[in-house]
Protein backbone atom coordinates (compact mmCIF):
# COMPACT_ATOMS: atom_id res chain seq x y z
CA UNK A 1 0.00 0.00 0.00
CA UNK A 2 2.58 2.25 0.97
CA UNK A 3 4.51 1.85 -1.99
CA UNK A 4 1.80 2.35 -4.09
CA UNK A 5 0.66 5.78 -2.46
CA UNK A 6 4.54 6.72 -3.43
CA UNK A 7 4.39 5.82 -6.47
CA UNK A 8 1.03 7.59 -7.45
CA UNK A 9 2.58 10.91 -5.50
CA UNK A 10 5.22 10.82 -7.97
CA UNK A 11 3.33 10.87 -10.85
CA UNK A 12 1.26 13.23 -9.62
CA UNK A 13 3.01 16.83 -10.87
CA UNK A 14 2.58 20.63 -9.52
CA UNK A 15 1.51 23.13 -12.69
CA UNK A 16 3.65 26.22 -12.42
CA UNK A 17 0.95 28.43 -10.64
CA UNK A 18 0.39 25.54 -7.60
CA UNK A 19 3.65 25.48 -7.10
CA UNK A 20 4.24 29.77 -7.09
CA UNK A 21 1.02 29.91 -4.71
CA UNK A 22 2.78 27.03 -2.40
CA UNK A 23 5.82 29.00 -2.68
CA UNK A 24 3.93 32.15 -1.36
CA UNK A 25 2.79 29.91 1.43
CA UNK A 26 6.02 29.82 2.82
CA UNK A 27 5.34 26.32 2.90
CA UNK A 28 8.62 23.64 2.91
CA UNK A 29 8.06 22.80 -1.20
CA UNK A 30 10.20 19.69 -0.56
CA UNK A 31 7.77 18.37 2.32
CA UNK A 32 4.69 19.72 0.46
CA UNK A 33 5.27 17.40 -3.24
CA UNK A 34 4.93 13.98 -0.61
CA UNK A 35 1.40 14.95 0.49
CA UNK A 36 -0.88 16.07 -2.29
CA UNK A 37 -3.69 16.46 -0.45
CA UNK A 38 -2.33 19.73 0.94
CA UNK A 39 -1.84 21.40 -2.32
CA UNK A 40 -4.99 22.85 -2.82
CA UNK A 41 -5.41 23.66 1.29
CA UNK A 42 -1.62 26.06 0.50
CA UNK A 43 -1.98 27.35 -2.79
CA UNK A 44 -5.14 29.07 -1.37
CA UNK A 45 -2.97 29.93 1.50
CA UNK A 46 -0.77 30.97 -0.60
CA UNK A 47 -2.73 33.13 -2.88
CA UNK A 48 -4.54 34.78 0.44
CA UNK A 49 -1.30 35.87 1.12
CA UNK A 50 0.19 37.02 -2.25
CA UNK A 51 -2.84 39.21 -3.04
CA UNK A 52 -2.43 40.56 0.56
CA UNK A 53 0.79 41.77 -0.88
CA UNK A 54 -0.59 43.43 -3.85
CA UNK A 55 -2.91 45.48 -2.21
CA UNK A 56 -0.74 46.51 0.21
CA UNK A 57 2.04 47.26 -2.75
CA UNK A 58 -1.20 49.75 -4.36
CA UNK A 59 -2.02 51.53 -0.98
CA UNK A 60 1.63 52.35 -0.32
CA UNK A 61 1.56 53.59 -4.04
CA UNK A 62 -0.98 55.48 -3.79
CA UNK A 63 -0.18 57.16 -0.46
CA UNK A 64 3.73 57.65 -2.13
CA UNK A 65 2.20 59.27 -5.42
CA UNK A 66 -0.46 61.58 -2.90
CA UNK A 67 2.66 62.60 -0.88
CA UNK A 68 5.76 63.22 -4.06
CA UNK A 69 3.57 63.35 -6.93
CA UNK A 70 6.07 60.99 -8.82
CA UNK A 71 4.82 58.25 -10.62
CA UNK A 72 8.20 56.69 -10.90
CA UNK A 73 8.68 57.20 -6.99
CA UNK A 74 5.40 55.95 -6.48
CA UNK A 75 5.77 52.50 -8.11
CA UNK A 76 9.17 51.99 -6.12
CA UNK A 77 7.51 52.44 -2.56
CA UNK A 78 4.42 50.34 -3.69
CA UNK A 79 7.02 47.42 -5.27
CA UNK A 80 9.02 47.47 -1.94
CA UNK A 81 6.34 47.86 0.55
CA UNK A 82 4.12 45.37 -1.29
CA UNK A 83 7.43 42.82 -1.42
CA UNK A 84 7.52 43.68 2.40
CA UNK A 85 4.60 42.73 3.73
CA UNK A 86 4.38 39.97 0.96
CA UNK A 87 7.52 38.65 3.17
CA UNK A 88 6.13 39.01 6.93
CA UNK A 89 2.64 37.47 5.74
CA UNK A 90 4.28 34.52 4.28
CA UNK A 91 7.01 34.13 7.56
CA UNK A 92 3.90 34.70 10.08
CA UNK A 93 1.96 31.85 8.06
CA UNK A 94 4.59 29.76 7.93
CA UNK A 95 5.67 29.85 11.93
CA UNK A 96 2.22 28.75 13.00
CA UNK A 97 2.77 24.95 14.12
CA UNK A 98 0.09 22.48 14.09
CA UNK A 99 1.14 19.55 15.74
CA UNK A 100 1.33 21.92 19.08
CA UNK A 101 -1.64 22.13 21.64
CA UNK A 102 -4.66 24.17 20.41
CA UNK A 103 -3.68 26.51 23.61
CA UNK A 104 -0.10 27.19 22.72
CA UNK A 105 -1.23 27.43 19.12
CA UNK A 106 -3.41 30.50 20.18
CA UNK A 107 -0.58 31.88 22.31
CA UNK A 108 1.78 31.76 19.05
CA UNK A 109 -0.80 33.06 16.96
CA UNK A 110 -2.31 35.74 19.34
CA UNK A 111 0.43 38.65 18.43
CA UNK A 112 0.71 37.81 14.86
CA UNK A 113 -3.32 38.21 14.87
CA UNK A 114 -2.26 41.70 16.41
CA UNK A 115 0.26 42.66 13.64
CA UNK A 116 -1.92 41.60 10.84
CA UNK A 117 -4.78 43.89 12.32
CA UNK A 118 -2.47 46.89 12.46
CA UNK A 119 -1.71 45.86 8.76
CA UNK A 120 -4.54 46.10 7.70
CA UNK A 121 -5.87 48.96 9.28
CA UNK A 122 -2.09 50.96 7.39
CA UNK A 123 -3.32 49.22 3.78
CA UNK A 124 -6.75 50.16 4.18
CA UNK A 125 -6.13 54.07 4.88
CA UNK A 126 -4.35 55.08 1.66
CA UNK A 127 -7.19 52.98 0.07
CA UNK A 128 -10.02 54.72 1.43
CA UNK A 129 -8.36 58.01 0.12
CA UNK A 130 -8.96 56.98 -3.19
CA UNK A 131 -12.24 54.92 -2.80
CA UNK A 132 -13.81 58.27 -0.97
CA UNK A 133 -11.53 61.07 -3.34
CA UNK A 134 -14.53 62.68 -4.83
CA UNK A 135 -15.81 63.27 -1.37
CA UNK A 136 -12.47 63.85 0.22
CA UNK A 137 -12.06 66.73 -2.70
CA UNK A 138 -15.14 68.86 -1.66
CA UNK A 139 -14.55 68.24 1.75
CA UNK A 140 -10.59 69.85 1.06
CA UNK A 141 -12.44 72.58 -0.55
CA UNK A 142 -14.61 72.96 2.83
CA UNK A 143 -11.50 73.14 4.51
CA UNK A 144 -9.53 75.48 2.79
CA UNK A 145 -12.26 78.37 2.28
CA UNK A 146 -12.74 77.66 6.44
CA UNK A 147 -9.10 78.35 6.98
CA UNK A 148 -8.95 81.08 4.53
CA UNK A 149 -11.93 82.72 6.79
CA UNK A 150 -9.67 81.99 9.61
CA UNK A 151 -6.52 83.36 8.26
CA UNK A 152 -8.63 86.53 7.41
CA UNK A 153 -9.66 87.51 10.58
CA UNK A 154 -6.14 86.65 12.10
CA UNK A 155 -5.00 89.04 9.75
CA UNK A 156 -7.28 91.56 10.51
CA UNK A 157 -6.38 91.28 14.20
CA UNK A 158 -2.73 91.80 13.70
CA UNK A 159 -3.48 94.63 11.49
CA UNK A 160 -5.51 96.26 14.01
CA UNK A 161 -2.75 95.40 16.83
CA UNK A 162 0.29 96.81 14.34
CA UNK A 163 -1.39 99.44 12.69
CA UNK A 164 -2.98 100.51 16.22
CA UNK A 165 -0.68 102.85 17.72
CA UNK A 166 0.63 104.53 14.45
CA UNK A 167 -3.41 104.75 13.21
CA UNK A 168 -4.26 106.29 17.14
CA UNK A 169 -1.92 108.88 16.97
CA UNK A 170 -2.77 110.14 13.15
CA UNK A 171 -6.19 110.17 14.55
CA UNK A 172 -5.35 112.10 17.53
CA UNK A 173 -3.47 114.56 15.00
CA UNK A 174 -6.31 114.73 12.38
CA UNK A 175 -8.85 115.54 15.52
CA UNK A 176 -6.66 118.31 16.63
CA UNK A 177 -6.61 120.02 12.92
CA UNK A 178 -10.36 119.72 12.78
CA UNK A 179 -10.20 121.22 15.98
CA UNK A 180 -8.50 124.25 14.36
CA UNK A 181 -10.67 124.07 11.19
CA UNK A 182 -13.43 124.61 13.27
CA UNK A 183 -11.78 127.46 14.98
CA UNK A 184 -11.16 128.94 11.73
CA UNK A 185 -14.26 128.58 10.36
CA UNK A 186 -16.49 129.69 13.28
CA UNK A 187 -14.29 132.82 12.87
CA UNK A 188 -15.05 133.24 9.18
CA UNK A 189 -19.10 133.08 10.20
CA UNK A 190 -18.69 135.68 12.90
CA UNK A 191 -17.09 138.22 10.20
CA UNK A 192 -19.31 137.49 7.72
CA UNK A 193 -22.08 138.30 10.07
CA UNK A 194 -20.28 141.04 11.39
CA UNK A 195 -20.19 142.47 8.16
CA UNK A 196 -23.59 141.69 7.21
CA UNK A 197 -25.11 143.18 10.03
CA UNK A 198 -26.63 140.15 11.80
CA UNK A 199 -27.35 140.81 15.22
CA UNK A 200 -26.03 137.69 17.47
CA UNK A 201 -24.41 137.61 20.84
CA UNK A 202 -21.07 138.15 19.54
CA UNK A 203 -21.51 140.93 16.75
CA UNK A 204 -22.56 144.79 16.94
CA UNK A 205 -25.31 144.08 14.71
CA UNK A 206 -24.45 147.09 12.52
CA UNK A 207 -23.34 146.78 9.23
CA UNK A 208 -20.01 147.61 7.23
CA UNK A 209 -16.77 147.09 7.68
CA UNK A 210 -16.32 148.95 11.28
CA UNK A 211 -14.12 148.45 14.08
CA UNK A 212 -15.43 145.25 15.26
CA UNK A 213 -15.23 143.75 11.59
CA UNK A 214 -11.25 145.09 11.90
CA UNK A 215 -11.27 143.12 15.31
CA UNK A 216 -12.91 139.96 14.00
CA UNK A 217 -10.86 140.04 10.91
CA UNK A 218 -7.62 139.89 13.01
CA UNK A 219 -9.41 136.72 15.37
CA UNK A 220 -9.75 135.15 11.86
CA UNK A 221 -6.79 135.97 10.52
CA UNK A 222 -4.95 134.36 13.57
CA UNK A 223 -7.25 131.04 13.52
CA UNK A 224 -5.96 130.79 10.13
CA UNK A 225 -2.11 131.10 11.09
CA UNK A 226 -2.64 128.62 14.06
CA UNK A 227 -4.19 126.18 11.60
CA UNK A 228 -1.90 126.12 8.55
CA UNK A 229 1.61 126.56 11.11
CA UNK A 230 -0.11 123.50 12.69
CA UNK A 231 -0.58 121.58 9.25
CA UNK A 232 3.02 122.34 8.45
CA UNK A 233 4.20 121.41 11.74
CA UNK A 234 2.22 117.74 11.65
CA UNK A 235 2.81 117.73 7.81
CA UNK A 236 6.18 115.08 8.29
CA UNK A 237 4.80 113.46 11.50
CA UNK A 238 1.65 112.51 8.94
CA UNK A 239 3.86 111.11 6.24
CA UNK A 240 5.76 108.61 8.62
CA UNK A 241 2.97 107.56 10.03
CA UNK A 242 1.28 106.85 6.58
CA UNK A 243 3.97 104.86 5.61
CA UNK A 244 4.53 102.74 8.70
CA UNK A 245 0.42 102.05 8.11
CA UNK A 246 1.28 100.85 4.67
CA UNK A 247 4.08 99.07 5.65
CA UNK A 248 2.17 96.96 8.13
CA UNK A 249 -1.21 96.93 5.21
CA UNK A 250 1.88 95.73 2.72
CA UNK A 251 3.52 93.05 4.70
CA UNK A 252 0.50 91.44 5.78
CA UNK A 253 -1.21 91.23 2.51
CA UNK A 254 2.17 89.52 0.93
CA UNK A 255 2.06 87.28 4.12
CA UNK A 256 -1.48 86.56 3.92
CA UNK A 257 -1.34 85.78 -0.21
CA UNK A 258 2.05 83.85 0.73
CA UNK A 259 -0.10 81.80 3.23
CA UNK A 260 -3.72 81.78 0.87
CA UNK A 261 -1.32 79.98 -1.72
CA UNK A 262 0.11 77.68 0.66
CA UNK A 263 -3.79 76.90 1.59
CA UNK A 264 -5.01 76.14 -2.08
CA UNK A 265 -1.64 73.89 -2.25
CA UNK A 266 -3.76 72.18 0.35
CA UNK A 267 -4.07 68.72 -0.56
CA UNK A 268 -1.30 66.22 0.47
CA UNK A 269 -1.87 63.08 2.24
CA UNK A 270 -2.26 64.56 5.68
CA UNK A 271 -4.75 67.09 4.28
CA UNK A 272 -6.55 63.98 3.22
CA UNK A 273 -6.46 62.00 6.32
CA UNK A 274 -8.29 65.11 7.55
CA UNK A 275 -10.83 65.58 5.26
CA UNK A 276 -11.68 61.74 5.72
CA UNK A 277 -11.74 61.80 9.80
CA UNK A 278 -14.17 65.31 8.77
CA UNK A 279 -16.24 62.87 6.97
CA UNK A 280 -16.74 60.41 9.41
CA UNK A 281 -18.77 62.55 10.99
CA UNK A 282 -21.60 61.62 8.88
CA UNK A 283 -23.02 58.24 9.50
CA UNK A 284 -23.18 56.85 6.23
CA UNK A 285 -19.80 57.81 5.50
CA UNK A 286 -18.12 56.35 9.04
CA UNK A 287 -20.17 52.86 8.09
CA UNK A 288 -18.94 52.61 4.76
CA UNK A 289 -14.99 53.65 6.31
CA UNK A 290 -15.92 50.68 8.67
CA UNK A 291 -16.77 48.37 6.32
CA UNK A 292 -13.41 49.33 3.85
CA UNK A 293 -11.16 49.19 6.87
CA UNK A 294 -13.00 45.93 8.09
CA UNK A 295 -12.63 44.14 4.65
CA UNK A 296 -8.67 45.05 4.47
CA UNK A 297 -8.20 43.48 8.29
CA UNK A 298 -10.16 40.23 7.03
CA UNK A 299 -8.12 40.17 4.48
CA UNK A 300 -4.76 40.35 6.29
CA UNK A 301 -5.58 38.38 8.69
CA UNK A 302 -7.25 35.50 6.51
CA UNK A 303 -3.77 33.60 5.88
CA UNK A 304 -3.38 33.44 9.84
CA UNK A 305 -6.93 31.99 10.13
CA UNK A 306 -7.12 29.74 7.58
CA UNK A 307 -4.08 28.36 9.38
CA UNK A 308 -5.16 28.37 12.63
CA UNK A 309 -8.44 26.81 12.30
CA UNK A 310 -7.56 24.38 9.64
CA UNK A 311 -6.74 21.27 11.28
CA UNK A 312 -3.06 19.23 11.37
CA UNK A 313 -2.93 17.49 7.67
CA UNK A 314 -0.01 15.50 6.51
CA UNK A 315 2.06 18.00 5.49
CA UNK A 316 2.63 19.08 9.12
CA UNK A 317 3.03 15.54 10.48
CA UNK A 318 5.92 15.55 7.97
CA UNK A 319 7.08 18.92 8.37
CA UNK A 320 7.32 17.62 12.34
CA UNK A 321 9.11 14.54 11.76
CA UNK A 322 11.61 16.31 9.72
CA UNK A 323 11.78 18.75 12.04
CA UNK A 324 12.47 16.20 15.18
CA UNK A 325 14.72 14.08 12.56
CA UNK A 326 16.98 17.18 12.67
CA UNK A 327 16.84 17.82 16.03
CA UNK A 328 17.66 14.56 17.09
CA UNK A 329 20.37 13.85 14.66
CA UNK A 330 22.10 17.20 15.55
CA UNK A 331 21.89 16.10 19.35
CA UNK A 332 23.20 12.96 18.50
CA UNK A 333 26.14 14.62 16.80
CA UNK A 334 26.85 16.75 19.61
CA UNK A 335 26.46 14.10 22.37
CA UNK A 336 28.74 11.79 20.12
CA UNK A 337 31.42 14.82 19.75
CA UNK A 338 31.47 15.44 23.52
CA UNK A 339 31.91 11.83 24.42
CA UNK A 340 35.09 11.92 21.77
CA UNK A 341 36.16 14.54 22.98
CA UNK A 342 36.28 13.90 26.54
CA UNK A 343 37.62 10.27 25.41
CA UNK A 344 40.70 11.99 23.59
CA UNK A 345 41.36 14.55 26.50
CA UNK A 346 41.56 11.81 28.72
CA UNK A 347 43.57 9.71 27.07
CA UNK A 348 46.13 12.74 26.33
CA UNK A 349 46.15 12.81 30.65
CA UNK A 350 47.31 8.95 30.79
CA UNK A 351 49.59 9.52 27.89
CA UNK A 352 51.07 12.73 29.75
CA UNK A 353 51.18 10.65 33.16
CA UNK A 354 53.09 8.11 31.95
CA UNK A 355 56.13 10.06 30.36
Amino acid sequence: FWYNTVHIVRKMKINFIQKFLMICSGANLHILKKTPSEWNKYSGIGGIVLFTGFFAGISAGYATYTIFDDFHAALAAGAVWGLMIFNLDRYIVSSIKKTVSWKNQLLLTLPRLVLAVFLGIVISKPLELKIFEKEINKQLNTIIQRNKTELQEQMNSRILQQSGPFAKEKEQIQSQIETYQKAYDSAVVDLEREVLGKETGLTSGKAGFGPNAKRKTEIRDNKKKELEAYQKQMEPRLKYLDEEISKVYTNLQTEQKNSEDSENRFNGFAARLQALDELGANPIMAVAAMFIMGLFICLEISPVLVKLISTAGPYDYLLEKTETETKLYAKEKIEKGTISTDFRIEKFKKDLDNL
